[in-house]
């Protein structure tokens, strides 16, 4: 190798041991920095790593090529190919095996002199040596020798023919007489050996590759091509070669050796070297000529099926072990990853591990994983202080669950959403009580035929209350006492509506809050039924309800407490109560006992102490509001509550926005905050006017939910969403995009059955059978030719009816609107988009059960292969 760069070999039985071959070959052993085996002169080669010299030969001049014998004995045996073409046998090191002494040395001649370019040690029968040599006109250019001849008295016929030189006679080391010739009148630039046989011999001649069988010397497999140089088999896959021309690496498969598998991206510089990695199954690493990268090409995923026509793909990085020019690489034989780079110019060698690219894998139900090398990484959450991770808390967890739940699918009773969605957020609670609340008032305006009020209740309280009008003030008494209270109270019909919204008062024109109390008192509310008892001026109810919730079981006690001040009411400004109460009714915990406190020591008018109480619900504020707020003070009220709710995205705005574009704006600040598109989806589908489904943001939710169903394989629950999302906006139906027609009309089977003219015909001309709720239509309705058979029955396929349209007397109207299933999925018309083939769903579905291959004799499709989802199973699946 003199005057040529530097090449490396690792010792196939020592995993620390390796040459650098240049104009002289140099053994190193690698081993840990500061280590005893390292000494104290040692070339570092990495972080952790340093190389010890431990063996130079300088006996072998014109070196061109190098092999290293595959064997443990002799341990330290070289084949070195020089430039006239002799092969000589050396070692490094001193060996006390007598048959490496006798080795020692020998020299293996061809009959012309020309330049040798590679050896190969068969890996199976180690005493033949192939050898590849430039072209010559009446020579060889692959020639084997055996190596053992001379020391094996009972070797076989070929071996004992073979003679050695006179020249040498002395010494008896020189052998002229190859086991095997080949190629004759050309050029070999590389060789290997096929590992399946070790009889075949993969050679890159001059204008071809060619496999060469030892059985049959005459013979040759080839096939022509440019790439040549540096044939390499894959160790981990037999059948699978690499060799490269100038810029560019083919990919053979010996199963198809037509033409390469794959041809790599052509490089701007010539190449040197190709290796595949021996520890990792389809990495080939390349090197070219001035370079300080190393190209890596990962095939692990790289199909090649014989017959197909596409080329694979693979996915290619780039590595820099060092910044000086690299000349030489090496993967080390057993270290996972790991080679030695040796520069271009100063023999400097660097340790390197390539480190494999980390595969991510985030599975829909929020598992982690990922892989790197050999090993696959699982993140396990440790739960949290009340034994809930942070998985059970992300919301994609919940809405799963959810799904699950059918949550969002009441139209009925709309405020059991919210126990659906596990009844423990306060918000989700708010929702889709109001949401309930303005069903339930849309279906009592239907009744009264009162259209435009309809419209109203879903453009939320902020504008109802902006469109009142006829309001009317009063003072009344407090209830249970004939004490005149100052404090006015507004009444309207707009306010009525929106005190109903809030749930406070039912059907009906009188402001009722009894009914609303009890429900309150059934849930344990006890404060805030108090609170609300006070602010429709029954301060008697409130007392009451108090020492209810004390004596009730986990009651508070400190209610009776509470009771006991609201009884010493006193309206009397100056009043020592009321100077008490409102230096210490901060010093209350609860709101809504903070918040009764705040009403009573009020100035009129201002009532900011509970208006602005964020603790208390944006139900109940706005319904004081609507009593107590002039029509001054009130939209203005609105105007800044809404503009707090949609700036943080609390879901009890609704209330105030309605299903509006505010509405969008507030549930967009809600979605930023929490990710929650299903609820976003199903709230948006409530709302009555068009417009606020076709916003762009909300059918980007819907979408999105949709996509979420569908990688958790809820199959049934994204056809139910889209059932359910037709009925709420029949504009998001989609036309129909595929029928069954028939062969020989074109027309549509299933839309001629429907547009039948039935007066005065019966089925019979259109081929049905049987009776009529059991009915089959196997001929086409149009122009009464059989439909195709099915694949595994035989017979003519159909859809079986009941009570299909012209099947009743003329006079009938036939309800074409029913949801009553035409036909069992079993019976559905299914086929192959490949070829064509098909049958009855159901039959078709049972023979992919047990076969890959079509039904069809003769067909080789592997139809349900062809479907990437054909194998799944829904996760919802009943």
């Amino acid at each position: 190798m003199s005057g040529s760069k530097p090449d490396i070999l690792w010792s196939p039985h020592h995993a620390d041991r390796y040459v650098i071959c240049d104009s002289e070959l140099g053994l190193y052993r690698i081993g840990p920095v500061g280590s005893g085996e390292t000494k104290a002169g040692a070339l570092p080669l990495s972080v952790e790593t340093a190389a010890t010299l431990l063996a130079i030969n300088s006996d072998t001049p014109y070196m061109k090529c190098v092999a290293w014998y595959p064997k443990h004995e002799p341990e330290c045996l070289l084949a070195v190919g020089q430039a006239n073409g002799r092969v000589v046998l050396t070692s490094l090191g001193q060996s006390h095996n007598s048959k490496c002494k006798e080795l020692m040395g020998k020299e293996f001649v061809p009959k012309h002199a020309r330049q040798c370019n590679t050896l190969a040690w068969n890996p199976v029968d180690s005493n033949w040596l192939a050898a590849g040599l430039d072209k010559h006109r009446a020579d060889f250019s692959v020639l084997i020798w055996d190596i053992s001849s001379k020391f094996s008295p009972e070797a076989s016929v070929a071996a004992e023919k073979i003679r050695l030189s006179s020249g040498d006679t002395d010494s008896g080391l020189v052998v002229t007489k190859p086991l095997y010739e080949l190629g004759q009148n050309d050029a070999c630039l590389s060789l290997c050996w096929l590992p399946r046989d070790q009889k075949l011999l993969l050679a890159g001649m001059h204008r071809n590759l060619a496999i060469f069988d030892l059985r049959n010397t005459s013979q040759k497999t080839f096939v022509n091509t440019k790439a040549i140089q540096g044939v390499t088999v894959d160790p981990h896959f037999p059948d699978r070669v690499a060799s490269f021309f100038e810029g560019q690496v083919a990919i053979w498969d010996l199963r198809k050796f037509e033409k390469p598998v794959l041809t790599l991206t052509e490089q701007p510089k010539p190449l040197t070297k190709v290796a595949w990695c021996p520890t990792r199954m389809g990495l080939l690493a390349t090197l070219t000529r001035d370079s300080n990268i190393i190209r890596l090409y990962d095939m692990q995923h790289t199909p090649t099926p014989i017959g197909d026509e596409t080329e694979p793909t693979i996915i290619e990085r780039s590595v820099q072990p060092s910044n000086s020019l690299i000349g030489s690489f090496a993967w080390h034989p057993t270290s996972q990853n790991r080679m030695v780079v040796v520069s271009a110019a100063n023999r400097a060698m660097t340790d390197f591990t390539v480190f494999e690219r980390i595969s991510l894998a985030w599975s829909s139900t929020t598992s982690l994983m990922w892989a790197c090398g050999r090993h696959l990484y699982e993140c396990a959450e440790e739960a949290g202080v009340g034994g809930e991770g942070t998985v059970e808390k992300d919301i994609a967890t919940k809405m799963r669950q959810r799904a699950q739940s059918r949550y969002g699918h009441d139209m009925v009773q709309v405020w059991k959403n919210h126990l659906l969605a596990g009844g423990d957020d306060p918000q989700l609670k708010s929702l889709w009580y109001t949401l309930f609340f303005m069903k339930q008032y849309t279906e009592d305006m239907e009744q009264k035929q009162q259209g435009s009020k309809q419209a109203l209740v879903y453009s939320g309280i902020k504008n109802i209350v902006k469109s009142s009008s006829g309001t009317t003030e009063n003072r009344r008494c407090w209830s249970g006492s004939d004490r005149q209270t100052d404090v006015p109270r507004f009444h309207s019909e707009e306010r009525s509506l929106a005190l109903r919204l809030c749930g406070w008062i039912n059907r009906g024109p009188d402001i009722n809050v009894e009914p609303f109390l009890r429900s309150l008192e059934g849930e344990g509310e006890w404060e805030r039924a108090a609170a609300v008892a006070l602010f429709n001026l029954d301060i008697r109810r409130a007392i009451q309800i108090l020492n209810k919730g004390a004596s009730a079981e986990r009651g508070d006690l400190n209610l009776n407490v509470v009771a006991m001040a609201l009884s010493g009411y006193t309206d009397e400004k100056s009043s020592l109560w009321r100077e008490m109460c409102s230096s210490l009714r901060l010093q209350l915990k609860n709101p809504y006992l903070c918040v009764m406190f705040a009403f009573l020591t009020s100035e009129l008018g201002t009532y900011d102490g509970v208006l602005y109480e964020s603790s208390v619900a944006v139900t109940d504020r706005v319904a004081f509001a609507c009593m107590f707020l002039n029509d001054a003070q009130l939209p203005r009220y609105m105007e800044k509550l809404t503009s707090e709710m949609k700036e943080v995205g609390n879901l009890e705005g609704i209330l105030l926005t309605g299903l509006t574009k505010d509405g969008v704006d507030l549930m967009e600040s809600y979605v930023d905050r929490t990710g929650d598109v299903q609820t976003a989806s199903f709230c948006m589908l409530k709302g009555s006017p068009g417009e606020v489904v076709k916003d762009p943001r909300v059918q980007c939710w819907i979408e999105n939910y949709r996509n979420l169903l569908d990688a958790w394989r809820f199959w049934h629950k994204r056809a139910e969403f889209d059932i359910h999302r037709s009925k709420l906006d029949p504009s998001s139906k989609p036309l129909a995009q595929v029928f069954v027609s028939c062969n020989f009309c074109g027309k549509s089977i299933s839309y001629s059955c429907s547009a039948m003219p039935h007066q005065g015909r019966g089925f019979s001309q259109y081929g049905v059978s049987g009776s009529p709720t059991k009915s089959k239509v196997t001929s086409c309705p149009g122009c009464r030719k059989p439909l195709p058979r099915c694949a595994l029955c035989l017979m003519n396929m159909g859809t079986p009816v009941s009570n299909c349209p012209g099947t009743g007397k003329s006079g009938e109207k036939v309800d074409l609107t029913r949801e009553n299933k035409l036909a069992q999925f079993n019976n559905w018309f299914t086929w192959c988009h490949n070829c064509r083939h098909g049958g009855h769903a159901g039959h078709i579905l049972s023979w992919f059960r047990d076969h890959t291959e079509c039904p069809v004799s003769a067909c080789t499709c592997k139809c349900m292969q062809l479907d990437t989802t054909g194998n799944l199973v829904p996760s919802d699946s009943h």
